[in-house]
């Protein structure tokens, strides 16, 4: 991940540098100083892939439990 996919991303998902270091463990400091230099650690990388693998599944499970909802009360409804 690159800063400037770091910097989308943050503006995508309406988080400030200090909302996502604490969401995967780091310092603003430590978020703003690699956007400074322009590379970000594979740490750094792994764990902002995992937050957003996490939200992608949040998301899926939040659709299938929609799905299993509209599933219910259709057999119930027979």
């Amino acid at each position: 991940m690159t800063s400037e996919e770091l910097k989308a991303f943050c503006k995508e998902r309406n988080l400030t540098y200090k909302e996502l270091a604490e969401l995967i463990g780091n310092s603003e400091a430590t978020i703003h100083s690699a956007i400074a230099k322009g590379e970000l650690s594979v740490p750094m990388s792994k764990s902002i892939q995992m937050y957003q693998e996490i939200l992608t599944l949040r998301e899926q499970l939040k659709e299938y439990a929609e799905l299993k909802a509209v599933l219910k009360k259709a057999l119930k409804d027979d």
